[in-house]
């Protein structure tokens, strides 16, 4: 498991939102998505209920 998505992954709930989240940690949203994505495979579960 990466520290760094469970970091993204923080920051998102935190934040409420992929844009501003990525925003705060200073890489696109796109890695975001992708890393949380991968932290959600990983685990087997889905994480956030997605819009």
């Amino acid at each position: 498991m990466d520290l760094r998505a469970l970091r993204y992954f923080v920051a998102v709930v935190r934040l409420a939102s992929f844009t501003r989240a990525a925003e705060q940690l200073f890489v696109t949203q796109p890695t975001i998505s992708k890393m949380i994505r991968s932290l959600e495979d990983s685990l087997g579960e889905p994480l956030l209920v997605r819009d």
